[in-house]
């Protein structure tokens, strides 16, 4: 009787392992981030330089529908009076970094801010695969702008979201390269632009350049904080103007990240390492998982001839020569802002 005993307790702890196992398994689940960005410089006019990228963030799970979404928008602005840039350091904001401060609020029609507006969009899209997503209506309004046709979109975002939905599909694109395993996670993103030092001011003889250079990240992080899967890109839009302040580059031309030049960049045959910036990129984005923002900031760096912060840690510098300085501040402040 007793060995009968024994043997029963000895199946019972059996199967509850086995389903303590099966638990645990159901409880990690797959995911696939992505980015996606959208530039246009159309809105740049004479006195004024400007950039307005929009970008998104998508967690999707195993069978392509977004269970995550954050929305932001880069919107850089110069002024270039009588082709002179300004004289004191600009200090770029996002529309989600304004908040209440952007103003919206009390001249729209729902009574929201933008950041609200951005988050019921990102809201509505939840459940949705790339291909519905790239499928919501839109209608023009009196403005000009292509709002949505949804009444129930339409009643928590009544601004344009044209670029929303690019950016999104884009994001649900990129997805495909970035898989990460959680039980729970959380989900930041972040953008930083700088006036670059490559700026001038017009002369006579030429054009200057208002070169506002953004960096971007978005970056699940498990309950610890910790780095699960981040993305890092950049764009380094120029635009050109005269003595005169006008506008004399192609406002209508198409502005690529740097990862979505990939190849076309053209870095590969100056690197001492023969490494791609997306490569390279890529490189940082591996190096970084399971640290957190404290430790991604304290990653070492030394300065290189050019000026650059390039890592002193061998085995990053054996795939990553480029400044890792912009990539450590945004995904230090995507981790801060994932939520």
């Amino acid at each position: 009787m007793k060995k009968i005993l024994t043997i029963a307790i000895a199946a019972i702890l059996a199967i509850t392992g086995v389903i303590g196992l099966v638990s645990c398994g159901e409880a990690e689940k797959s995911y696939n981030l992505g980015l996606g960005v959208v530039v246009s410089t159309a809105s740049s006019k004479t006195g004024v330089a400007q950039v307005d990228a929009t970008f998104a963030a998508v967690v999707l799970d195993k069978d392509g529908k977004i269970v995550d979404c954050k929305l932001d928008v880069a919107q850089n602005k110069c002024t270039v009076t009588d082709g002179t840039l300004p004289a004191e350091t600009l200090t770029f904001e996002t529309k989600g970094e304004k908040k209440e401060k952007y103003g919206m609020k009390d001249n729209s029609s729902i009574k929201k801010e933008w950041y609200e507006q951005a988050e019921a969009f990102a809201e509505f899209v939840i459940g949705m695969t790339s291909t519905e997503v790239a499928g919501i209506t839109t209608t023009v309004n009196d403005a000009g702008h292509k709002v949505a046709t949804n009444e129930t979109l339409l009643a928590g975002c009544t601004i344009d979201i044209s670029d929303f939905i690019k950016a999104v599909t884009k994001a649900c694109e990129d997805a495909k390269n970035y898989t990460f395993k959680a039980s729970e996670y959380k989900l930041g993103i972040a953008a930083n632009t700088t006036l670059d030092s490559s700026s001038a001011s017009a002369t006579e003889e030429a054009d200057g350049s208002a070169n506002m250079y953004t960096n971007f990240s978005a970056t699940a992080v498990d309950k610890d904080g910790k780095v699960l899967v981040a993305i890092v890109d950049m764009i380094q839009p120029k635009i050109k103007f005269n003595a005169a302040g006008e506008i004399t580059s192609d406002t209508t031309a198409e502005v690529l990240t740097k990862r979505e030049r990939g190849d076309d960049y053209g870095m590969k045959d100056s690197s001492s390492i023969k490494k791609e910036w997306y490569e390279q990129a890529a490189a940082f984005e591996n190096y970084i998982k399971g640290k957190t923002a404290t430790e991604v900031l304290s990653i070492v760096t030394t300065t290189n001839d050019a000026g650059h912060k390039v890592p002193a840690d061998e085995t990053l510098a054996a795939s990553c020569t480029i400044s890792i300085s912009e990539f450590q501040a945004v995904v230090a402040k995507a981790i801060g802002n994932a939520k």
